[in-house]
């Protein structure tokens, strides 16, 4: 694993919830983070719109980095999460309301919610839970959309999402480095009994 796949995936969260919390603050006191979606801090018209483009665009980049670095997951993990990050993108680009947006949105969702089953990682049953947990996820959002709750919704979906990535990538680092001090502990078992 590369140490890009570490930095993308801790600042992947930074981006985007960074980019809500600061872009909600910029907006009118009509805007409602549990009602409104995130797409909204970047809609045409919104307050200082450029804040949430912007956490879109880095959030974006960042998941295809994560692909990019995270060589030990399968060929189709790593497409799926880097097609979610160009999505990602995408909605920053298609911002509402342009007619493209919720297709992207749609496509993005579905990507960030497929890849962990697909990844083998950390371990391939926990991908597929987190892809059920995921798509459950997204699945009540889709019920909230519209909704009074639908930006909690959103919310509770996306930063599951952001998260996961770098739960992986430290989960790896975690067992790259108790395979080490296995390794190491051998080793010294090795030259102890060789000098006896």
């Amino acid at each position: 694993m590369h140490r890009t796949a570490l930095v993308s995936s801790a600042l992947a969260p930074v981006a985007l919830i960074g980019g809500w919390t600061l872009a909600a603050t910029r907006q009118p006191e009509a805007y409602d983070a549990t009602r409104d979606t995130i797409s909204a801090l970047a809609a045409v018209g919104a307050e200082d719109r450029w804040v949430m483009t912007t956490g879109f665009l880095v959030l974006g980049g960042c998941h295809v980095v994560t692909a990019l670095g995270l060589s030990e997951a399968h060929r189709w993990g790593r497409l799926v999460l880097g097609a979610g990050g160009v999505a990602v993108v995408g909605v920053a680009v298609a911002a509402e309301p342009s007619t493209a947006h919720v297709p992207v949105a749609t496509a993005s969702f579905v990507a960030l919610s497929l890849w962990p089953g697909l990844s083998g990682l950390p371990g391939r049953r926990t991908g597929w839970v987190a892809t059920a947990v995921l798509g459950g996820l997204l699945a009540w959002f889709s019920l909230e959309l519209g909704g009074p709750r639908s930006g909690l919704a959103e919310r509770v979906v996306a930063g599951a999402q952001v998260l996961w990535p770098l739960a992986v990538v430290l989960t790896l680092r975690a067992r790259g480095r108790t395979a080490g001090r296995a390794a190491g502990r051998t080793a010294r078992r090795g030259a102890v009994g060789g000098r006896s």
